[in-house]
């Protein structure tokens, strides 16, 4: 499972074949620059959502309900559950929690004819309570909590369960005891499944403050942020050196005649500078257009030579 945010790179993980997408509440970090996952709101998950759908027709979709959408009552789980599935299109939603409440709020979800999936241990809904993105189970009541909190919820009906920075140990433990899948992210390798932020391992980001929040679990199966800060600081150079766009990239054309008698409208018209700068550009044009193929440099653009 990838979680991801959008259109474009919901159509890059269809494509590798990847068997689910989770449109996550983490886009208020990611996609919006929060420093939590808290701030996001349903109608704003619900756009995401909608996208991801449109780029991803093969994965089973999953969306998160954001905080404040489902913690108040099982009926406004409910409520937002529909919201997600009726208007944002997802096959499925998660939420976060084991405690009694979540677990009725996933049980009617499920009983109201919509697939759940669970989360535990590290929940990021809970900071404010668990004082920071901390790692959970690394005690013996804090690993059986986990494993409880994961039964609890597939007896509610939940059809799986994200582990989160949870010890390895209690990861398999917690698949052993279960029927459904587990997903782990930071759980170790025993999980069912696997997850992470599609920014974080394509390394898409490398500024000081999302390096902050970039997970220490996380790798980096690319370093695309290297790639596309190589692209955007060329296309900048380039245009500064009006190297681009050359000819290739301007391929909208006026005949000759139009071209001259555009120029003449507009001197009768007072323009005298564009009516000058309208024939330059033509007669420019005309001249890439009979270019030798050796009077062009390797971008494109014409040699000096072969200007004059």
């Amino acid at each position: 499972m990838v979680t991801a945010y959008d259109y474009s790179s919901a159509v890059h993980v269809d494509s590798a074949g990847i068997d689910l997408i989770l449109v996550g509440d983490s886009a208020a970090m990611v996609a919006h620059g929060h420093g939590n996952t808290l701030p996001i709101s349903l109608d704003l998950m619900l756009e995401h959502c909608r996208a991801v759908v449109r780029g991803a027709p093969r994965p089973l979709i999953v969306g998160d309900l954001p905080f404040g959408s489902y913690e108040s009552s099982a009926a406004q789980a409910v409520e937002s559950a529909v919201r997600l599935v009726k208007e944002g299109g997802v096959d499925a939603v998660k939420l976060e929690g084991g405690a009694p409440s979540r677990v009725s709020a996933a049980r009617a979800i499920v009983e109201a004819g919509i697939a759940v999936m669970g989360h535990v241990g590290l929940t990021p809904q809970a900071i404010s309570v668990l004082g920071g993105f901390r790692a959970q189970g690394k005690t013996v009541d804090s690993a059986l909590k986990v494993v409880e909190a994961a039964l609890a919820l597939q007896e509610a009906g939940c059809f799986a369960v994200v582990l989160e920075c949870v010890p390895s140990p209690v990861a398999a433990a917690a698949t052993q005891a279960l029927q459904i899948p587990t997903i782990g992210i930071g759980a170790g390798s025993l999980c069912s499944g696997q997850v992470l932020v599609y920014h974080d391992l394509l390394g898409m980001f490398h500024s000081p403050d999302h390096s902050k929040v970039t997970p220490k679990f996380c790798k980096q199966f690319g370093n695309v942020g290297a790639v596309i800060t190589k692209a955007l600081t060329e296309y900048r150079e380039e245009v500064e050196a009006r190297s681009f766009p050359d000819a290739i990239c301007t391929p909208y054309k006026m005949s000759c005649k139009d071209a001259d008698d555009f120029a003449s409208v507009l001197q009768k018209m007072g323009f005298d500078g564009s009516a000058a700068a309208a024939a330059a550009a033509a007669d420019n044009a005309e001249k890439l257009v009979h270019r030798k193929p050796q009077e062009m440099s390797t971008n494109g653009v014409l040699t000096a030579g072969a200007a004059v």
